[in-house]
């Protein structure tokens, strides 16, 4: 039994070696499934998404209103967006998990019967924001509030 031992110990011991120098990578990936990657690419979140809820800080989450359409188009660096009756436009960047929307965003003003709800999106679309993309579910956190958005 002794001899059995010594003869597998080393064994075993190359075994527990080889295994953690191993080339498979346990790093987590993002929750669209970039491999190795805690971040998203400009690829994964270009397109259309629709708006599904706005939840200003300290505030209810809130639909968008009966009859109303919002939606956000990113591509090339360029966010634009339509928020009921008004369009607006900037620049965006996206490092790992981050997405800067310019805060100057071109916005036409036609007066919207959801005023107070534009206002409300379009302030916390301008900025610095966390991203975050899971199938066709795209979700902006910053600390002005969240934007849902769908596919």
């Amino acid at each position: 039994m002794k001899d059995c031992v010594r003869l597998f110990a080393p064994l075993a011991l190359l075994i527990v070696l080889f295994a953690g120098c191993s080339t498979t990578s346990n790093t987590p990936t993002s929750p669209s499934g970039s491999t190795g990657s805690l971040g998203l690419t400009t690829d994964q979140i270009a397109g259309t998404w629709s708006l599904a809820s706005i939840q200003p800080t300290g505030q209810a989450s809130q639909a968008v209103p009966t009859g109303a359409t919002y939606t956000l188009t990113l591509a090339d660096g360029r966010v634009s967006t339509r928020a009921d009756c008004n369009q607006c436009s900037a620049t965006f960047t996206l490092s790992g998990q981050t997405v800067n929307v310019s805060e100057a965003m071109a916005c036409t003003r036609a007066a919207c019967a959801t005023m107070a709800f534009e206002g409300a999106y379009t302030s916390i679309l301008g900025g610095s924001s966390t991203i975050t993309q899971s199938g066709a579910t795209l979700v902006l956190t910053s600390s002005r509030g969240v934007l849902s958005f769908t596919r």
